[in-house]
């Protein structure tokens, strides 16, 4: 009658609450029901309701694997395993796997009746302790326990032994220094026919490897024999099914028996040799139309490839790979590629046999096996191969899906550059991707072209007439449109004049209005583009001077960008204006080519370069400001002194002369024309590593911030200019440079060290006293060359500083040769404020770097 009034007593079946939750429309109302539930199985027992207790933990249970929390009842399953039945020590055990984990503090007072019922006489109830010790066993418990697991393993009743051995493996997991114990009982267990028990024990026998070498040395002496003979009888037995799936006998036996072959077989040649001749039996005797076939097969070669097998059974292996990647199923090609990765290590030309069929799946529809296999055909790549893989990629890059493009771009330009030995190849190669998918080419690869055709000198007529046709007709790929305006602009006359012609070419006709077509093509193109525009206008710069009868509709296109709001193309406009309209007597040397860029230093620097981009995406420590640098060698370092220390003119502390070791720029197209300058701007930040010299071949310095104001210390080229929006305070100091000058004032000692002295002769222009030509000469007073010679300087920021190369970067030793470089300075407080400045000079000694600084404060009185 109770219970007909309360749904919710302790004595309530678990389907009726199931049936109860389910029926809830909400989570609020499923909440209400299992608070209600919950708050009838406390009162249960804590009025210790021995009826229903299996019944409560039953519903308990379910409630946890709802989510809602049952610490409340850890107890009852104690009280549960400790009572006599089976059916109450069963539940008592499920719940205790269920509720308790190895952490709870709870777990050690059942230690006792684990103890009893592992004892016990009935195998059920063994059975029972077996499962919840190797699902819950704590280190503790496995050594308190052990002993008995020990003692069942010896059980007549299969199962028994089955689940002793499945502890077992527990326990060795647990206590590995316990796995002495297990050793012979796993031997033994070996000879059972019962495969269960043959499985489970081969479990154990592979974590009793890992977990000890001496284990690992006594089975390879006493199992081996078992092992080939159970693998033989499996794979000889007649129809089994019980054991049976898709007409293999237990599968699953096949492959523990082959994982455990392969730990015994690795990197032991006997035991190797031994099981050579049942692993070729498998390989050959096991179908492949069925997944348990398949997976049997898959785990023969990995077996194979891990142990000292012969060249032969090797190649056996691979060709099963090299079948698999001929099946339809995905997951099975995907394997059969990843193991191929590994094999190729191994024996690299049975892995070449299946090239044909490799390069078919970097075509497949399923992307995880296009990227897989195209990492496969780039470790496939060596000298004999390279030109047909590459064909291959190539003219598949032309039809591949645009997510893919990006992945197969970057492999075929490093395949391209890691393997070309023939210039002319390595350009036609790198032309067509160019024009097949330029807009996916990273920048540091286009660079590395560049250097390559301004080395290439024989190549460079060919090379500018390729790039113009493709930029006919592939204008739309963006690094292929740099390419081309950057080749056309320094090899213009090569294209119209069709000079340096190859046998392979035929003659194009392209006049000078063509050439400049093309880059205004590519300035209004790509409008949004600044760095594209940017070297378009250098293009057009240097196309006035190679085509003079182009000036004016050239000086015409570079005026339209004078209002740009991007000031970087502001101020090129205006400087490149500036040098067509009034610079026409240097204008020639002063546009002449590039000079032709160290392919060698550049390749080591850009390598260099990513390799400390990578390991400071890796680790990258912390370091304190002002504090030493930790190199992985474990010197310290001091860190370069800012450009802040340069600029503190207002120090009463003397100069300080340092004589230390420094590294090497790590931006290497900075250092492409030999040129270190330093940003004089009042922030004193040091040069953006981001800063192009291939961008920006004609601006001396830093460029100015784009969509910033102008920097107020340092301006290039032009003069004073009012532009909309933006009105920059220019400069031209390419005016005056053939006026008179006169020196008026002393040469003085700049610097003067131990090691190298400074001289500064000054010259001023007649009729502009604030600007004043410093000439400065270097003398090495030591008895070794200095090489790699840079020389810097800063000044405070009401002086223009403008810094030309100089005359070499080689100091000859003991003063038997002079180095010397002009500074042109500009004092925009003169009268009110003298010169001041901060040099630093760095070099090398027999490969070591220097460095050299100080401040100068003694310039004559006038300047």
């Amino acid at each position: 009658m109770d219970l007909a009034i309360n749904p919710f007593s302790s004595g309530t079946r678990l389907r009726d609450m199931i049936r109860s939750i389910r029926a809830c429309k909400t989570a609020a109302e499923e909440r209400a029901v299992v608070r209600r539930e919950c708050a009838a199985i406390r009162a249960a027992i804590s009025e210790d309701d021995q009826d229903y207790r299996h019944r409560n933990m039953a519903k308990l249970m379910f409630i946890h694997m709802l989510g809602y929390p049952t610490h409340f009842g850890q107890m009852e399953c104690l009280k549960l395993i400790a009572a006599a039945g089976f059916p109450e020590k069963r539940i008592g055990y499920l719940g205790l796997m269920l509720l308790l984990d190895e952490r709870q503090e709870v777990l050690m007072l059942v230690t006792n009746s684990l103890k009893q019922d592992l004892n016990h006489s009935n195998q059920f109830i063994v059975g029972l302790a077996l499962c919840a010790l190797g699902n819950i066993c704590s280190a503790e418990m496995a050594r308190d326990l052990a002993p008995e697991v020990e003692r069942l393993l010896q059980s007549r009743d299969p199962n028994t032994k089955k689940k002793a051995a499945l502890c077992s493996i527990r326990i060795v997991r647990k206590v590995p220094d316990l796995a002495e114990n297990f050793m012979g009982s796993a031997a033994s267990l070996l000879k059972e026919k019962h495969h269960g028990v043959l499985l489970s024990t081969v479990q154990l026998c592979t974590e009793l490897c890992k977990a000890s070498n001496d284990a690992l040395e006594y089975l390879r002496k006493s199992c081996l024999e078992g092992l080939v003979r159970i693998l033989r009888d499996v794979s000889n037995s007649s129809y089994a099914p019980e054991y049976e799936v898709a007409g293999i006998t237990d599968p699953f036996l096949h492959i523990r028996v082959l994982k455990l072959m392969r730990t015994l077989g690795q990197g032991d040649a006997d035991c190797s040799e031994y099981i050579n001749d049942i692993l070729a039996q498998v390989a050959t005797k096991t179908e492949s139309n069925k997944n348990a076939g398949n997976a049997i097969l898959y785990e023969c070669v990995e077996t194979i490839m891990g142990i000292e097998a012969t060249s032969g059974l090797r190649v056996l292996a691979i060709n099963i790979l090299g079948r698999f990647l001929s099946n339809r199923d995905n997951n099975i090609r995907y394997v059969a590629l990843n193991m191929l990765m590994k094999a190729i290590a191994i024996d690299t030309q049975a892995v070449q046999r299946h090239r044909a069929t490799i390069l078919e799946c970097v075509k497949d529809a399923d992307v995880s096996i296009r990227k897989r296999a195209l990492e496969l055909v780039y470790l496939l790549v060596n000298d004999t191969n390279v030109k047909p893989l590459t064909k291959e990629l190539v003219d598949y890059l032309e039809v591949s899906d645009q997510d893919f493009k990006e992945d197969l771009t970057a492999r075929i330009c490093s395949i391209v550059e890691k393997f070309s030995q023939d210039k002319l190849w390595y350009l036609d190669q790198m032309f067509r991707v160019l024009s097949l998918a330029g807009n996916y080419v990273k920048d540091d690869v286009w660079h590395t072209l560049i250097v390559l055709m301004s080395n290439a000198s024989e190549l460079q007529g060919y090379s500018v007439r390729s790039l113009y046709k493709a930029f006919q007709s592939c204008g739309e790929q963006e690094s292929l449109v740099r390419v081309a305006v950057w080749c056309i602009g320094e090899y213009g006359e090569m294209l119209v004049n069709n000079i340096s012609m190859l046998n392979v070419e035929e003659p194009i006709t392209v006049t000078e209005s063509d050439a400049v077509d093309a880059v205004e093509l590519a300035l209004k193109r790509y409008s949004a583009d600044v760095t594209t525009r940017a070297m378009c206008l250098v293009a057009l710069l240097k196309l006035s001077s190679r085509f003079p009868p182009t000036s004016e509709r050239i000086k015409e296109i570079v005026v339209q960008n004078k209002g740009n709001t991007v000031l970087e193309l502001q101020q090129r406009s205006i400087e490149f204006s500036s040098i067509i309209q009034r610079h026409q007597s240097i204008k020639s040397s002063l546009l002449e080519r590039m000079p032709v860029l160290d392919q060698t230093n550049y390749l080591v620097k850009r390598a260099a370069s990513t390799q400390a981009t990578v390991l400071s995406v890796k680790s990258a420590p912390a370091v304190t400001p002002g504090g030493p640098l930790k190199l992985p060698n474990g010197v310290a370092k001091p860190p370069a002194a800012p450009l802040a220390d340069l600029l503190d003119l207002s120090s009463d502390d003397p100069p300080v002369t340092t004589s230390v070791p420094t590294t090497a720029p790590n931006d290497f197209l900075q250092d492409l024309l030999g040129i270190g300058l330093i940003d004089s701007s009042p922030t004193g930040g040091a040069p953006s590593a981001s800063t192009d010299i291939l961008m920006d071949l004609l601006s001396i310095g830093s460029s100015p911030v784009q969509n910033g104001p102008p920097t107020s210390n340092f301006s290039p080229l032009g003069k004073e200019t009012k532009s909309v929006p933006v009105t920059p305070q220019v400069v031209d100091l390419l005016d005056g440079l053939s006026s008179n000058e006169n020196a008026a004032y002393p040469t003085i000692t700049a610097f003067q060290s131990a090691t190298l002295r400074i001289t500064f002769s000054f010259k001023k222009q007649p009729g502009k006293p604030q600007e004043t030509t410093i000439n400065a000469t270097f003398t090495n007073l030591t008895t070794s060359t200095f090489t790699d010679f840079i020389f810097q300087a800063a000044v405070p920021k009401f002086i223009q500083l403008q810094l030309d190369p100089a005359s070499s970067s080689a100091l000859p030793a003991s003063g038997n040769g002079l180095v010397t470089q002009s500074l042109s300075v500009t004092n925009n407080q003169h009268g009110q404020k003298p010169l001041a400045m901060r040099i630093r000079v760095s070099y090398k000694v027999n490969g070591e770097d220097r460095l050299e600084q100080g401040q100068i404060s003694n310039f004559p009185a006038g300047l």
